[in-house]
């Protein structure tokens, strides 16, 4: 281990930054739909050592080192870890496919600059000890929530997420949230280090045995946590979610309208697993996106929804919507909704998008002109693109106890999905992931949406296009689901929520207060080597 640290500490030129690439790609095999844990540590820990080889002559040289070898980590991480973004790219191919090499390398381009300030600003707390592990904790989580805010935020993949996939570790979330499960994840793969290059025998094993502690607690805390019955279920509701599997190029052709109406309706009156149809739903819900027109201006549809529909059941389905044009406008502005429609057809109610997906919903008001003059646009067939909703509001619906929709990729945003007021008792996610295909993608999107329930104490209820649909617990726990690639319907009770969690009430104070632990510890520790070019 030693020989190995000395190794990648000493690379220079380009093996060493073949190998924080490398590392980076490693590590994005911890993310779902993999989740190999102890990639954690084969990718995090070169990370300290490549920062410990980070040393050059003056301050300012020895950051820019740091800054590279974390963009090069980044670089890897990203592409290999969101490499099927590259398929939205193919489903209009006559249109996208040129951009193809953008998306699958021109944004890891651009998030690794994330980890590249994260891994500078972690170098400038470095000290030769144990030290260093809680300054590369402090810079990388520090990056990783600039990642998740800033330029509207992204973040996907987050390294937290690692530790949020197995039932047991996942139930810290409770506690700390996504970016307290980010702390613990980054000391966890970069404890190890100290193996190779701790100074003497206490450091080599206190270090990495601290991070096997937390791991060993953690899954005990899960096992503790996770009660050993199902959760009641809420009375006199009975959920059918549909998923139709509808590849994305039929989904965009206007000429499918009555094609994928059928489906649907079809789909959702079909006999379930016992042997009951849509009769026995008390609500069905349908994903994003379910029509390439729109819905609240066809009556037609309307009535065939209306027939499908037993008294008193309802669908929420999601839906474009448009309102109507203010005076010298041509159309009014479209928004990606969630409605609800009773069994007269009537919509009584809409939840509109908040948080939009750049180019692939809207283009930045600032990229616009450009973009429409080289003759392109965003993915969405929508004139203008989709208007953002103002704020997170609560959607209503008979029957239902009080509903924190999301719509897509809303649900990966910790602390942003519920609406200001009283706290909901579910969360409501309908996505279409078809633009991804049978990629990890799709995975990786459920696995973020199923976090959101155990860091808020809240069922989530999940209707994907192409799958994965699915009703989750509030402990994390998946009551039923349709796999990726399936087609047909998902009969469910809806469980009851439970308390709000630690992590709701007292997270940021959590989070903040560990974030300032390692600063100072960092700073402490590097304030007594100032005189040594570490």
């Amino acid at each position: 281990m030693k020989t190995l640290a000395h190794r990648v500490i000493l690379a220079s030129g380009w093996r060493r930054g073949l190998m924080a690439m490398a590392a980076g790609a490693i590590g994005a095999l911890a993310m779902p739909p993999f989740g190999f844990l102890p990639a954690l540590v084969l990718s995090l820990t070169p990370a300290v050592w490549l920062l410990d080889g980070s040393a050059r002559d003056s301050w300012g040289r020895t950051l820019k080192a740091a800054a590279i070898v974390g963009w090069l980590w980044g670089f890897g991480y990203f592409v290999a870890g969101l490499w099927w973004l590259g398929a939205a790219f193919l489903v209009e191919a006559d249109q996208f496919a040129w951009a193809l090499p953008f998306g699958v390398f021109g944004l890891p381009a651009l998030l690794a600059l994330f980890p590249a300030f994260g891994f500078a600003l972690s170098r400038s707390l470095w000290a030769p000890d144990a030290s260093r592990i809680l300054a590369l904790v402090f810079g990388l989580t520090i990056s990783e929530i600039l990642r998740g805010h800033l330029f509207t935020g992204f973040p996907w993949n987050n390294l937290g997420l690692a530790l949020g996939q197995n039932l047991w570790l996942m139930q810290s979330a409770s506690l700390v949230g996504l970016y307290g499960l980010t702390v613990l994840a980054i000391g966890i793969g970069a404890a190890p280090a100290l193996f190779g290059t701790g100074r003497n025998g206490r450091e080599r094993r206190t270090a990495p045995g601290t991070a096997a502690a937390v791991l060993v607690l953690m899954a005990g805390f899960g096992a503790w946590r996770i009660p050993s019955a199902p959760l009641p279920h809420v009375e006199n509701v009975r959920l059918r979610l549909m998923q139709p599997n509808l590849p994305q190029d039929a989904k965009f052709n206007p000429g499918n309208r009555e094609a994928i109406m059928r489906r649907y309706l079809t789909l959702s009156a079909a006999a379930g697993s016992d042997g009951k149809g849509a009769e026995a739903a008390t609500h069905i819900i349908w994903p994003e996106s379910a029509f390439p027109f729109l819905l609240h201006r066809n009556p037609a549809s309307l009535a065939q929804i209306a027939a499908l529909l037993a008294p008193g059941t309802h669908l929420i389905t999601g839906a474009a919507r448009m309102d109507d044009p203010l005076p010298g406008e041509a159309v009014g502005k479209f928004f990606n909704a969630i409605q609800v429609i009773d069994d007269k057809g009537t919509i009584l109610g809409s939840y509109d998008k908040v948080h939009l997906v750049p180019f692939g919903e809207y283009v930045p008001k600032f990229l616009d002109a450009l973009i429409r003059a080289v003759g392109l646009r965003q993915f969405v067939h929508i004139p203008g693109g989709f208007e953002p909703s103002e704020k997170r509001a609560t959607l209503t619906v008979p029957g239902l106890p009080p509903v924190a929709a999301t719509i897509c990729y809303e649900a990966i945003f910790p602390g942003e999905i519920l609406p200001d007021g009283p706290r909901p008792d579910l969360i409501l996610n309908v996505t279409n992931d078809a633009w991804f295909g049978n990629t990890p993608g799709p995975y990786q999107h459920f696995s973020q949406a199923r976090l959101r329930a155990v860091e808020e104490g809240l069922p989530l209820v999940r209707a994907a296009n192409t799958g994965i649909s699915a009703v989750v617990d509030p402990y994390g726990r998946v009551v039923k689901s349709l796999a990726l690639g399936a087609e047909g319907v998902l009969d469910s009770d809806l469980p009851m929520p439970i308390r709000a969690p630690f992590h709701v009430r007292y997270g940021m104070f959590v989070l903040t207060a560990t974030l300032l632990i390692c600063l100072m510890a960092g700073a402490a520790r590097r304030s007594r080597q100032m005189s040594l070019p570490i």
